[in-house]
């Protein structure tokens, strides 16, 4: 691969031209008065200028391949911050279990590569673990990295919860969508909408405040729920939790369309419920698989501790292809 094909692939020039914009905005007034907007905004410049300055010095082909795996990175949103959902299959306090497993490797996985990851909203198991979570995370590329993870996993062990040591099979569905900029150009109909407020509650149900501040909103339509309590009032809370739900509608009318396309081409339809994309198994042997790519573990503990760089990669490479 020679250098200007590296150079498309890096998308070279729309980087430079994002360095341009970013400088533009920091010279502006008021850039430092959002102090977390401002630090990530720039952490993303130090971080273009850092791939501009290694493609203008990559001569040799352990840098040149070591660029490539940028190019892994060519989603129109894959470097952008993510929102990620988790929620429970059905099976009662085996699916919730689970479902707080894959939240804990998320955040583990988050804090290996550097990203800022906050739980916004929680539903606590009745007896373990949960039924649902909203993660927002920042970073460069966490959407691109986390992509990855976008569907149903499958877990199979002897449970701790089971008196005669039976094994059981467990569900539970991530869902991962770009944390998009600017989410303005969505309009949502308030009637299409149903808001409850209820009091916050932390691990393992300890109220966190005396006022009913969580907020939880409903899209009929689509059957989209956001539910965030970790803001300090009620209102900040409605405002992040519809954030969220525009930048959930935002998503879903971009892969509405691209499946759109998908089909008027024949193509494949994307996984949904009931189609694991990969199993975490611990009994009756150890192994964690992924369905898409056929990539394998033989130590889950190691992946369920967030280690998922490999995982991950394998899923860009073949998308990539």
């Amino acid at each position: 691969m020679n250098k200007e094909e590296l150079s498309n692939l890096l998308r070279i020039d729309q980087k430079k031209k994002e360095v341009d914009e970013i400088n533009k905005q920091m010279l502006s007034a008021g850039f430092w008065n959002d102090s977390k907007k401002a630090t990530a905004i720039s952490q993303k410049l130090a971080q273009l200028n850092e791939i501009i300055k290694r493609f203008d010095e990559a001569q040799t082909p352990e840098q040149i391949k070591q660029l490539q795996k940028e190019a892994l990175f060519a989603g129109e949103y894959d470097e952008m911050g993510a929102i990620m959902s988790i929620h429970a299959g059905a099976g009662g306090t085996e699916a919730q279990d689970w479902a707080q497993m894959l939240e804990r490797m998320y955040l583990r996985y988050c804090e290996e590569k550097g990203f800022k990851a906050d739980i916004l909203g929680q539903s606590n198991g009745d007896e373990a673990g949960i039924k649902s979570a909203e993660i927002q995370i920042e970073g460069f590329r966490a959407y691109g990295y986390l992509k990855a993870e976008a569907g149903v996993h499958r877990l199979v062990r002897i449970s701790p919860y089971d008196a005669d040591k039976s094994r059981h099979t467990s569900f539970a569905l991530v869902e991962v969508v770009p944390s998009f900029d600017k989410v303005e150009d969505v309009e949502i109909d308030d009637k299409d909408l149903k808001i409850d407020v209820y009091r916050a509650s932390g691990h393992g149900g300890q109220s966190v405040n005396t006022t009913d501040s969580a907020v939880r909103v409903t899209h009929l339509p689509t059957k989209i729920v956001v539910s965030v309590q970790n803001e300090r009032s009620q209102v900040q809370n409605r405002e992040v939790a519809f954030k969220i739900l525009k930048a959930k509608l935002k998503a879903k009318a971009l892969q509405d369309k691209l499946q759109k396309e998908r089909n008027l081409k024949g193509g494949h339809v994307s996984a949904e419920w009931g189609n694991q994309i990969r199993s975490y198994v611990l009994q009756p042997y150890q192994q964690v698989k992924d369905h898409r790519t056929g990539y394998e573990s033989s130590n889950p503990q190691k992946v369920l501790d967030g280690q998922l760089e490999e995982f991950v990669l394998e899923f860009l490479k073949l998308s990539n292809k």
